[in-house]
């Protein structure tokens, strides 16, 4: 058994469901301390972080990483109890075993190796690990990072280890994020009587055509590197459950996946702008989940690159696919951010599970990151 397989049934062996940790990172700790990091617990609200780091000076190279996983689901429909990680042929099955607990145990056998080989290698290496990504992600990785800029700890290079091939590890590496953002909306009709529409007014049929206004509506051509916006109703809720009253409300709750060709303002702004062209009545709030991030070609990039391609013998793709990652978090402060991690084919999915052989390939790849960037 490889020292990675080893630690990441460790890992998956605790029921971190979030936002616990269950002793991952005390695991975790343990480990670094022995090749020198000083751990640093950062406990915001119920959600315990850590901030690990070996050296103090430039450059900052990070590995950011979460401990705690989305519930199982029934146990009943998993081939193999999901806190009871099971190899089966080349795959080792498990809540978290993709995401990312396979990754967080390549992190730490990547720079126990590193370290061994380069006890004084240049810059510091830090992990930041939080038990708050599959959650809110209110007291996680975002507090550290505040933490950190107040006291003027720069980051200066960051790899999230989400799970972000798609075929083969290494096949796809994210360079960036699109942007998240919520809108909450509640159009306002009169209740009445089905059988009355005129002493009514209802929500439903009035925001219809706005709906289908916003749903067709191009917020912009995307570019070179993402995709155009797109903006999706994720519910929608209106009715008293009664077969005989129109409604006094409808409510939606709408997703804008954006691109660095829009920004939140400007996209609130056309939203109310078709709303208004309907003459609804309406309130409508925004959330910002996270602003679209772009690492290009540069020194982290290449060194991602070059080492699928000395590792994998093939040449990845650069992408910005995907949903959200706490690399939202971590790039505004200035610091390059890929993101680097096993097949995500079956996250969040009953049987999870991640390739044996890619969790070792993905500890080469890392290692030969640090060798690239900090030897």
């Amino acid at each position: 058994m490889s020292a990675t397989l080893q630690l990441a049934k460790e890992l998956i062996s605790r029921s971190s469901v979030t936002p616990e940790d269950d002793g991952c990172q005390p695991l975790m700790e343990e480990r670094l301390a022995k090749v020198g990091f000083h751990n640093e617990v950062m406990q915001f609200e119920d959600v315990r972080n850590l901030w690990s780091r070996r050296g103090k000076e430039g450059p900052l190279f990070v590995f950011a990483g979460h401990t705690d996983v989305v519930p199982t689901g029934a146990e009943s429909a998993w081939k193999y109890p999901p806190f009871e990680p099971t190899v089966d042929g080349d795959l080792l099955y498990g809540r978290g075993a993709a995401d990312m607990k396979g990754s967080l145990a390549a992190f730490v056998v990547a720079v126990e190796r590193f370290v061994d080989k380069h006890p004084n290698h240049k810059g510091s290496i830090a992990l930041l690990i939080t038990a708050d990504e599959e959650g809110e992600a209110i007291n996680g990785t975002t507090k550290v990072v505040d933490a950190l800029v107040a006291r003027d700890e720069k980051i200066d290079m960051c790899l999230v280890g989400e799970p972000s091939s798609t075929k083969v590890v290494g096949d796809t590496i994210k360079n960036g994020r699109r942007g998240s953002m919520m809108a909450y909306l509640t159009v306002k009709g009169i209740q009445g009587h089905v059988a009355y529409p005129h002493l009514a007014r209802n929500p439903i049929h009035q925001m219809a055509p706005a709906l289908a206004d916003l749903a067709s509506e191009v917020w912009d051509n995307g570019n070179d590197f993402f995709p155009p916006t797109s903006f999706q109703v994720a519910n929608i809720n209106g009715g008293t459950g009664a077969s005989n009253v129109i409604p006094g409300t409808v409510e939606l709750m709408c997703s804008f996946r954006y691109c660095t060709e829009s920004t939140p303002e400007s996209l609130q702004a056309r939203m109310k702008e078709i709303l208004d062209q309907h003459g609804l009545e309406y309130d409508v709030k925004f959330d910002v989940k996270g602003l679209p991030f772009l690492t290009d070609r540069g020194p982290l990039v290449e060194a991602a690159v070059e080492a699928v391609r000395e590792v994998m013998d093939f040449e990845t793709e650069l992408s910005t696919a995907g949903g959200t990652s706490d690399g939202r978090f971590i790039a505004p402060t200035g610091a390059q951010v890929v993101e680097l991690g096993p097949i995500n084919a079956t996250i969040h999915q009953v049987n999870e599970c991640v390739s044996v052989e890619g969790l070792d390939k993905l500890t080469d790849m890392y290692e030969k990151m640090l060798e690239k960037l900090l030897a």
